[in-house]
């Protein structure tokens, strides 16, 4: 009789993203990334006027997402190494 009970032979490491993804994912938090620096720039000089102030905001949140890009595309590559062992 053939035994059943035995697990499954271990999956090799997942595949790792590729290149261009990365430098893609880069290049598109790195273009998200200014309009925070224009909101940073104008928006300081604004005064209190609120209408300035929402869209310096959502300026920001867009900001926000490029640097969460970066660091995903950034972060997800270093994850995807396998150890160094002897």
């Amino acid at each position: 009789m053939s035994n059943t009970d035995s697990a499954p032979p271990p999956a090799g490491p997942p595949p790792g993203r590729s290149g261009w993804r990365t430098a893609l994912m880069i290049v598109v938090g790195v273009i998200l990334l200014f309009p925070g620096l224009c909101a940073l720039a104008f928006g300081a000089g604004s005064g209190r006027d609120p209408v300035i102030t929402v869209i310096v905001l959502v300026c920001l949140l867009v900001s926000a997402g490029g640097i969460w890009l970066i660091a995903k595309a950034i972060g997800g590559r270093n994850a995807k190494r396998p150890p160094a062992g002897p």
